[in-house]
Order: C-alpha cells, then sequence, then structure tokens
C-alpha cells in the first residue's frame, strides 16, 4: 500500500512522478488559484497540473516561488493548446508558458487535445523540446487507443504519459491495458466524476464503511487501479481531506463493487467529437 501522497512513479525515460497531484482546471487566475496552489504545497502535495487554455499559469508560478520549496522537488505539468498545435506554434507556446510560470523548464509537457490531422505530425516537435532540455518529459493527453497507434509508429520518443478523463463511470480498462503495454503511465483527469460522485450509492456506502468521505473512497479505487491521480479543489479543507488517502486500503471486494460500476460514460468532452 502507498505511504504518502509523494510516492512517485518511473516514467519510461526515467523521470519520477508524483501519483498525486492538485489540477487547477477551472481555477481563477488571481488569488484563487494562488491560494490553491499554496494551501496543496503546505499540505504536502508536490505536483500541480496546469495548461495554458486554464489562463492561470501565472498564478501557478506566483505560488510556487512564494513556498520556497526547491523547484527540483516539485513537478509541474502544463499543455500544449489546441489553436497552437493547428497554428504550428509549438516551440512559441511552450516558451510562453514558460514566461508566465517562470521557470526554466517543466516536468511534463503535453499535447492537451488528439486535434484531426495533427495527431502524429506534432509529435517530432514535441521530441525536440525534449532534447532541448525546456521540458523534463512529453506526453499526450485525451488519446484514445487510435490516437496512440497513430503516434507510435512515428515515435523516437514513446509519450510517457496520457492523461484521459477515468473515473468509477469511466474506467478505460482496455485503454489502461494499451498503455501499460507499452510504456506509458495513465493519468486520470476528472477522477471524482466532477462531483458525480456524491450521487453514487455504492460509493457512499463504502465510505461509511471505511468512516472515510466519498472523496477519499473515490480517489482511493483510483490509486489501487494505478492511476496518477489530480483531483481539483479550490478549497483548503478538500485539498487537504483529497490527499488523505495513503492510511487505508480498499479490501479486493470492495475494490470489486466500485470496479462494476463502468458504464463508460464522460464528464466531459469525448476525445472523437470535440469543436474546439
Amino acid at each position: 500500500m502507498n505511504s504518502s501522497h509523494e510516492t512517485k512513479i518511473r516514467l519510461n525515460n526515467g523521470t519520477t512522478m508524483p501519483v498525486f497531484g492538485l489540477g487547477v482546471f477551472l481555477a481563477k487566475d488571481g488569488d484563487e488559484t494562488r491560494h490553491a496552489v499554496s494551501e496543496a504545497l503546505k499540505a504536502g502535495y508536490r505536483h500541480i497540473d496546469t495548461a495554458s487554455v486554464y489562463k492561470n499559469e501565472r498564478s501557478v508560478g506566483k505560488a510556487v516561488r512564494e513556498s520556497r520549496i526547491p523547484r527540483e522537488d516539485l513537478f509541474i505539468t502544463t499543455k500544449l493548446w489546441n489553436k497552437d498545435i493547428r497554428k504550428n506554434r509549438v516551440k512559441e507556446a511552450l516558451q510562453r508558458s514558460l514566461d508566465d510560470l517562470k521557470m526554466d523548464y517543466v516536468d511534463l509537457y503535453l499535447v492537451h487535445w488528439p486535434v484531426e490531422n495533427r495527431v502524429a505530425s506534432v509529435w517530432p516537435e514535441m521530441e525536440e523540446l525534449y532534447k532541448e532540455g525546456r521540458v523534463k518529459a512529453i506526453g499526450v493527453s485525451n488519446y484514445h487507443i487510435h490516437h496512440l497507434k497513430e503516434l507510435l509508429p512515428i515515435a523516437n520518443i514513446v509519450p510517457a504519459v496520457n492523461q484521459v478523463e477515468c473515473h468509477p463511470y469511466l474506467q478505460q480498462r482496455e485503454l489502461r491495458a494499451f498503455c501499460k503495454e507499452n510504456g506509458i503511465a495513465f493519468e486520470a483527469w476528472a477522477p471524482l466524476m466532477q462531483g458525480h460522485f456524491l450521487k453514487v450509492p455504492e460509493i457512499l456506502e463504502l465510505a461509511e464503511k471505511y468512516k472515510r468521505t466519498p472523496a477519499q473512497i473515490t480517489l482511493r479505487w483510483g490509486l489501487q487501479s494505478n492511476m496518477v491521480l489530480i483531483p481539483k479543489s479550490v478549497k483548503k479543507e478538500r485539498i487537504i481531506s483529497n490527499a488523505d488517502v495513503f492510511s487505508f486500503e480498499l479490501a479486493p471486494e470492495d475494490m470489486n463493487i466500485l470496479n462494476n460500476l463502468d458504464r463508460n460514460q464522460r464528464m466531459g468532452p469525448d476525445p472523437d467529437n470535440f469543436n474546439f
């Protein structure tokens, strides 16, 4: 059983990545994001996930600097947005993110969505960023198996991570298996189902059984399913509570209860059908 939310996995290029982090999707730029990141860092988080399209990279960077935690002790992810993919502005987009973060590098840079006709062709430019040392690892986000099958034959560097929507109602078993077979770490966004976990009777029953919050039950399921998790919250109490998932373990029969909830139900957009 994992013992600390500083627990890390080793990516396929040797970089280590904390299995638990804070996502800042929809967190407002300014005090809201800065306070959320600050409280997470105080609570022991060392992994922060942002993106250029979130428009809050400056606030993330400010909170990191104010924390005085050595940069090498942190894992910072940001992402290449679709407009920059379409306009072939990969290097410019990364530099803009680094300028906003006020950092020399990011630990993980992700292609945010599988933009049509650019799924594979964007990758050589990502590899160049990696070779330049401005990113410690490169990966993709929202890639289905068929996107990865399009990418892998031309890749000199296998993506280190695939970050996708995953939770008890959307368990992505085939994609998880494919990523494992190809040495790609699997990272879940919306692991708390965008709040829908509070409406799942089985989760509520297990929370009562274990004397834990429903969020902790849901996140523990993800950890025991070998996922990297980046739950989003801007509230201090929830940030602290969400991370308290390393001091208990779900029994196999209770994991099975949650494993049986899969409905292939998305809370966010389908990577095969998005218009942004």
